[in-house]
């Protein structure tokens, strides 16, 4: 079972991005999917989560507005699109699922995890 995170980079202030997370190994067409992630010194922090069937989704406060979570079941495929970025956007994004309801946090022992994907917000 693998997490394979992607599309992050270095962009300025108010640009975009958009990450990418393709599972293999199995189908999560019936788990949450989202992202989470840690800037240098901090805790890693839950991002955005979608459920199953795409049609529920949570933000964090920070970005709630700015970041659009989306989903592709028949690619297996999570992205997040986060428009207006800001200095404090800058972390490694990971992206996670879950078989059980996530609206403000992951669980790093009970969900799968990606490798992160590092975005880096310039000013």
């Amino acid at each position: 079972v693998q997490l394979q995170a992607s599309g992050g980079g270095l962009v300025q202030v108010g640009g975009s991005l958009r990450l990418s997370c393709a599972a293999s190994g199995r189908s999560f067409s019936g788990y949450f999917m989202g992202w989470s992630r840690q800037a240098p010194g901090e805790d890693r922090e839950f991002v955005a989560s979608i459920s199953a069937s795409g049609g529920t989704t949570y933000y964090v406060d920070s970005v709630k507005g700015r970041f659009t979570i989306s989903r592709d079941n028949a690619k297996n495929t999570v992205y997040l699109q986060m428009n207006s970025l800001k200095p404090e956007d800058t972390a490694v994004y990971y992206c996670a699922a879950s078989p059980v309801l996530r609206k403000s946090r992951w669980s790093d022992a009970n969900d799968y995890w990606g490798q992160g994907t590092l975005v880096t917000v310039s000013s």
